[in-house]
């Protein structure tokens, strides 16, 4: 099947965004009723993004959901296996597991792909406890991963800017098979019976994407559904793998995108007799999973809105300013756009994946590369994340560097040298991230230290298991 299109400053650098009055997703039930109505929907799943961008919640009446759908709090707490780090419980989280209530963003309700009278919405968690080790009341939307976006994208309306952002993701198309005791990996076989699979990496192959048309026809009616802007897709440089293009966008409108395209692309899979998987390097001989968001920065009210570009064609000092701000803070975001170990395999074991947070024109093996491009569309690509990531956080924390770039006005970074290198390694980067004082700034420090603590949890489950590759294959396949 071919690709096709879907419809898809001033800044004061010492405001803590973490008390944003704006911060709590605002409760209009009479918004929801609204939109459930509109959508003839009888039943609606509350769907809330943990960490590790797993969609957690319940499914409900839809005068059950209005009432307000609750969950316990442990579930801010619990690694990608299930575990938890006892020490952030009765510190930062309630050791009691109190009740979260689930907030819907009305905006977000769309109907659920191949489910008659059942929708799905979007929703953050709210209430507040004691936290001892910072010793006030603490609110469950700062470690919301979404809200910390809200967060980010306010301060750029504060500045009178605007960010459009476009992501490619990819994935690969999987069977598991267990040998032994161990878990393996094949290229998925396509429908019919006929047991045709990839053998080798056949590089934008047509004749073997066209195989998967059943499965592609699927992802873009869901998608379509879900209003996912995807703009095509193509066979990519690695056995089975393939990526999926979205239509430029505005930032949460995306981030919900991915988020709820990488669910949607494993459900759609198990029922079509194999696994899409976003981890980060399936097979250690093939390059890994990216997942590469284009920003570009408008401002409001301008003749010539672009920030980037002159509109002769020229690029700004703001583009370099921008880049400068992501290249000072890219050390602590690699956590973010890196979380797992398995994911610092996909740099150590490269294939065009950065190692240095680097810039370059039109150059596929640079940490920030803008893209040739006319004017109006001048951009910088953030090739560090790997689709193992959450989108929430990429977004916001690309956007908080960039914006600190813009308010400090220093040129970019040049070559590879010492000051560009980034951590090779998952504890390297959580230290580096725990450290980040403008990511602790921008994002919370309890949504840091949460995230650092759950983080280590999976680094310290891993190392203990008998084979650190399996545990990587077990527990990340399907949920990184």
């Amino acid at each position: 099947m071919a690709p096709r299109a879907r419809r898809g400053c001033v800044y004061d650098a010492r405001m803590n965004p973490q008390h944003d009055t704006a911060a709590a997703l605002a409760d209009d039930k009479t918004q929801l009723a609204a939109a459930l109505a509109a959508a003839g929907a009888r039943r609606v799943e509350c769907a809330m993004a943990d960490f590790s961008a797993i969609a957690r919640g319940k499914l409900a009446l839809r005068d059950d959901a209005l009432a307000g759908c609750k969950l316990p709090s442990v579930l801010l707490g619990m690694t990608v296996t299930g575990g938890a780090p006892t020490e952030m419980f009765g510190s930062v989280l309630p050791g009691a597991y109190t009740d979260l209530s689930l907030v819907a963003d009305a905006s977000t309700l769309a109907p659920r792909p191949g489910r008659t009278d059942e929708a799905s919405v979007i929703c953050e968690p709210t209430g507040s406890w004691h936290a001892p080790r910072y010793g006030r009341e603490l609110g469950a939307h700062e470690l919301s991963p979404r809200a910390a976006l809200r967060r980010v994208l306010a301060a750029w309306r504060d500045a009178g800017l605007r960010a459009t952002v476009a992501p490619e993701l990819e994935l690969f198309l999987l069977q598991r098979r267990v040998d032994a005791g161990a878990v393996q990996l094949d290229a998925a076989a396509a429908g019919g019976g006929s047991g045709a699979r990839e053998m080798a990496c056949e590089q934008y192959s047509l004749e073997r994407t066209a195989q998967f048309e059943a499965y592609f026809d699927a992802l873009y009616a869901a998608a379509d559904a879900l209003r996912i802007p995807l703009s095509g897709h193509l066979h990519e440089a690695a056995l089975s793998q393939y990526e999926v293009n979205f239509a430029p966008g505005e930032p949460l409108a995306q981030a919900d995108a991915v988020w709820r395209f990488k669910r949607v692309a494993r459900e759609l899979a198990v029922r079509h007799g194999f696994l899409a998987s976003f981890a980060a390097k399936p097979f250690l001989d093939q390059p890994g999973t990216g997942m590469h968001w284009h920003f570009s920065v408008q401002r409001d009210g301008a003749d010539w809105p672009q920030l980037f570009a002159t509109p002769a064609g020229e690029s700004t000092a703001a583009l370099g300013h921008f880049i400068a701000g992501v290249q000072r803070g890219a050390p602590g975001a690699m956590a973010l756009f890196a979380p797992y170990d398995m994911s610092f395999d996909r740099i150590a074991l490269s294939d065009a994946s950065p190692t240095h947070a680097d810039w370059g024109e039109d150059d596929r093996h640079a940490a920030l590369r803008v893209p040739a491009s006319g004017a109006a569309a001048r951009r910088v690509e953030n090739r560090l994340p790997g689709g193992d990531a959450n989108p929430y956080l990429v977004v916001a924390a690309t956007l908080a560097l960039g914006l600190d770039g813009l308010r400090a006005a220093q040129p970019p970074l040049g070559g590879r040298d010492d000051a560009l290198k980034l951590p090779r390694t998952l504890p390297e980067a959580l230290a580096a991230l725990q450290r980040s004082d403008v990511l602790r700034r921008w994002l919370g420090a309890p949504l840091v230290d949460l995230y650092v603590a759950l983080k280590t949890q999976e680094h310290a489950e891993r190392g203990a298991a008998d084979d650190a590759r399996q545990w990587d294959l077990r527990h990340l396949i399907e949920l990184a």
